[in-house]
């Protein structure tokens, strides 16, 4: 008997991207867009997606076929700037903010020592930063979240510390406020609102990937919050426990390694590498289509797969000037992505079937051409 991945073309490497702090109706809360994530990986063979489409705070699903990649890179993945080689594992060094209190602390430190008695991840140093971070959170007139550092010297001499030590991964925790808006997280708990943490999260990731040039993502520390029968369940994963650490440390812990590509090449040869030329299609929010890597593949002709997922932004492929494959939900959107693996063009699959692109003498040929 032939096995089912038998029968299946080659792997179509695809890029899943859920922009952080838009309030997407799925992908706006912590790991809720795992299942898209998991369809999508069956789908095409090799996804390559970003930490908040992946991290669910004390959850979290590994696949082989999925590489977790922060943001930054993801972008210059796309860009042709940067490759992905895949690794059995990282040596992951953990920076902690010095404004996290010590009881809270304690608990992040024993996730560290569960990850690596539970789940024998390789982890250290740890170590923290030479002062508070000072995370500050701010939202965009759009509605979108985003946010800023006081000391982005004391991140950045942490982590090269933790760099010099060996690391070749980097998880950060930093000490984010309490008094967030409370009109507003309790529009988020209840599955109305934008997560308010996650553009200061990208501002700390971002910074972090461009300038070490290793796989980093960061989870937030804050105090627990008063239990609420009414939760949203695409909240419940955040309220789980004390930290949102765990996801974080077993994504890095097999994230692929960064190469920066000269010309469009790597500095050596290496066939197992993963190379910006081999994308065959990106998905992507229909109203969040403005990022870099989306617009990186667009440029490229990489077929863009726009899903019908709601959000605070309106950049759509009409605003753009995109071609795009519209898709009503992420289960049509990795039925796209099969046909594009298999060959089949998406267009064949929908009715009424467009007419023939043919022409004749560089003109359009009319309806009633003998051609």
């Amino acid at each position: 008997m032939i096995a089912p991945e038998a029968v299946l073309s080659p792997p179509l490497p695809t890029l899943l991207v859920v922009p952080t702090g838009i309030g997407c109706a799925l992908g706006g809360y912590a790991g809720d867009a795992l299942p898209a994530a998991r369809l999508l990986a069956v789908a095409s063979g090799c996804l390559i997606t970003h930490p908040n489409v992946m991290n669910g705070a004390a959850l979290y699903w590994r696949d082989p076929r999925i590489h977790y990649v922060e943001g930054a890179a993801l972008d210059r993945f796309a860009g042709g700037s940067l490759a992905l080689r895949p690794v059995r594992s990282q040596r992951l060094g953990v920076l902690f903010d010095d404004g996290i209190e010590q009881p809270l602390l304690q608990r992040h430190l024993q996730v560290v020592d569960a990850c690596r008695a539970t789940l024998g991840l390789t982890i250290g140093p740890v170590l923290g930063t030479a002062g508070p971070l000072q995370v500050r959170l701010e939202r965009g007139p759009s509605g979108a979240s985003w946010g800023s550092l006081g000391r982005p010297d004391l991140l950045l001499l942490g982590a090269e510390r933790l760099r010099a030590a060996g690391a070749t991964a980097i998880a950060v925790v930093a000490r984010f406020p309490d008094d967030a808006d409370a009109e507003a997280l309790a529009a988020y708990r209840g599955g109305s609102g934008v997560d308010a943490l996650a553009g200061a999260e990208a501002v700390i990731s971002h910074l972090l990937t461009d300038q070490l040039g290793l796989p980093c993502a960061h989870a937030p520390a804050l105090a627990a919050l008063p239990l609420d029968p009414a939760l949203d369940p695409r909240a419940a994963a955040e309220e789980l426990g004390h930290t949102f650490l765990p996801c974080v440390l077993v994504g890095l812990s097999r994230a692929p390694d960064l190469v920066p590509l000269c010309n469009g090449r790597p500095p050596w040869a290496n066939p197992g590498l993963l190379l910006p030329e081999q994308i065959g299609a990106v998905v992507a929010p229909a109203g969040a289509l403005g990022g870099a890597a989306v617009l990186a593949c667009a440029e490229r002709g990489v077929p863009l797969i726009a899903v019908e997922n709601p959000c605070v932004l309106q950049v759509d492929g009409a605003a753009l000037g995109l071609e795009v494959l519209p898709a009503r939900s992420y289960s049509e959107a990795a039925g796209l992505v099969l046909a594009l693996r298999e060959g089949i063009c998406p267009t064949a699959l929908s009715r009424p079937l467009p007419c023939r692109p043919s022409t004749r003498g560089g003109e359009p040929l009319g309806p009633h051409s003998r051609w």
